[in-house]
C-alpha cells in the first residue's frame, strides 16, 4: 500500500485540508475511527510484570487513557514496553559497574556483549514508545492543529453549511 499513512479525521479537519472528503464519507470515517479505537473497559496489567513493573504500567494507562489513545487492545505493547525498559536498565547499571580502563580481555568481552544487548532493549522500547504514544513525535502526529476564527465568506453568510 503506496502512499501517505491515514490521518484521524479530526486532524485533517484541524489542517483545514478535508475539503475532499464530503459530509457522508466524514460520518463513515468517524464510525471507523471509533470504532478502531477500540474499549478501555479490561486494562489490567498481566501477570508476568512484577509489582513495581504493575505500577508503572497503571501509571503510563492513566495518563493514555486521558490522552483517549489506549485501549485493552493495547496492554500488551505496554506491558512489553515495560518490561524491555526494566530490562535496559537493568543491562546499563551492570556496564557502569564495568571498569574499562584496565580491564581484561574477557571484561572488555562482556562489555561489548552488554552494549549490544542494551542497544536491542533501547531499539525494543523506542519502538515499543513510539507505537503506544509515548514520545513526543508520535504524540505530535496525533495533535488537533487549532483552527484559526475565520470570517465567513458572502456564500457562507448567504446560504450557510452547505
Amino acid at each position: 500500500m503506496a502512499g501517505r499513512p491515514r490521518q484521524p479525521l479530526s486532524v485533517i479537519q484541524g489542517k483545514g485540508r478535508s475539503n475532499h472528503i464530503t459530509k457522508a464519507e466524514a460520518k463513515e470515517r468517524e464510525k471507523q475511527e471509533d470504532w478502531a479505537k477500540g474499549f478501555s473497559d479490561k486494562i489490567v496489567a498481566p501477570d508476568y510484570l512484577l509489582k513495581d513493573q504493575k505500577k508503572e504500567f497503571y501509571k503510563i494507562a492513566d495518563e493514555l487513557i486521558r490522552l483517549n489513545i489506549f485501549s485493552n487492545l493495547d496492554v500488551d505493547y505496554l506491558a512489553r514496553y515495560i518490561d524491555s525498559k526494566a530490562e535496559y536498565e537493568k543491562v546499563t547499571i551492570a556496564m557502569r559497574n564495568i571498569k574499562r580502563p584496565h580491564a581484561s580481555d574477557e571484561t572488555l568481552k562482556t562489555y561489548s556483549d552488554l552494549r549490544i544487548s542494551r542497544n536491542t532493549f533501547y531499539n525494543e522500547c523506542r519502538m515499543a514508545a513510539s507505537e503506544l504514544g509515548l514520545s513526543i513525535t508520535s504524540r505530535l502526529k496525533l495533535v488537533i492543529p487549532k483552527k484559526e476564527e475565520e470570517e465567513p465568506s458572502e456564500f457562507e453568510k448567504k446560504f450557510g453549511d452547505v
